[in-house]
């Protein structure tokens, strides 16, 4: 993801001696809007109306990576492969398909998306992720997946101060981080080098350095939705990677 300067939110090695732990961050908010048509989109003939039988706008490729018994997927739609801008939707899976039911304005990292992401390049990784993890500064407030409050998450006071909230709820990407741990927790299993501490939290205006930021209201409903049973998974990218 990389190191967070100012109005970024980028991996930056905090004074946290207290706690032990290094500070992990991404960035968030506003813009962009869902393809529901196109290759891999749309209502699929057959389906019932209100249902698709696949997560609309996602190709062959990245929907051979949800796993089979995944049944919460949070797709996010970047505007374009260079663009910030992205439209985050909530997909739960039922026995007559897929169904819309939620969508929030996001943001991505501030250069778009990459394949290959590596830290401080300022683009979000395009894939398939678990979402096990979730923490904040913030009390829990009713999350399903394990959350971590602690003052850890606080941004240090040299940040911008649009990025003040950033981190006040935040659940974990899987993209090279070990599941089952703190967000904070900053073991790179794939090396320092592919980044990592992507997250997606609270948006404060402008792209992130890797991250998917979306409101606070977006976040405590995906905190108090996304269930482990379900096996949530985020599938992320720009169109022409999300549709291959």
């Amino acid at each position: 993801m990389g190191v967070m300067r100012t109005a970024g939110c980028m991996v930056r090695r905090a004074a946290l001696a207290a706690v032990g732990l290094t500070l992990l961050a991404g960035c968030g908010g506003n813009g962009g809007a869902a393809r529901d048509e196109g290759k891999g989109g749309g209502r699929t003939a057959g389906a019932p109306a209100g249902y698709t039988k696949t997560v609309p706008g996602v190709g062959a490729q990245l929907r051979a990576r949800i796993p089979g018994g995944t049944r919460q997927v949070v797709a996010v739609y970047g505007k374009g492969a260079d663009s910030p801008d992205a439209t985050m939707v909530l997909y739960t899976k039922a026995a007559k398909g897929w169904q819309r039911t939620a969508s929030w304005p996001a943001h991505n990292g501030r250069k778009g998306w990459t394949t290959d992401h590596h830290e401080n390049d300022l683009r979000s990784p395009v894939g398939v992720f678990g979402l096990s993890d979730a923490g904040g500064v913030l009390p829990d407030p009713g999350a399903k997946l394990p959350y971590t409050h602690s003052a850890a998450f606080t941004p240090p006071p040299y940040w911008d101060k649009s990025t003040r909230h950033d981190f006040d709820h935040v659940i974990a990407v899987d993209y090279n981080r070990v599941k089952g741990t703190s967000p904070l927790d900053p073991t790179r299993p794939q090396g320092q080098a592919k980044g990592g501490g992507i997250w997606l939290h609270l948006d404060h205006g402008s792209g992130t350095s890797g991250c998917v930021s979306i409101s606070k209201a977006g976040m405590v409903s995906l905190l108090r939705t996304l269930d482990p049973k379900q096996r949530p998974v985020v599938v992320m990218g720009d169109a022409a990677h999300l549709t291959a």
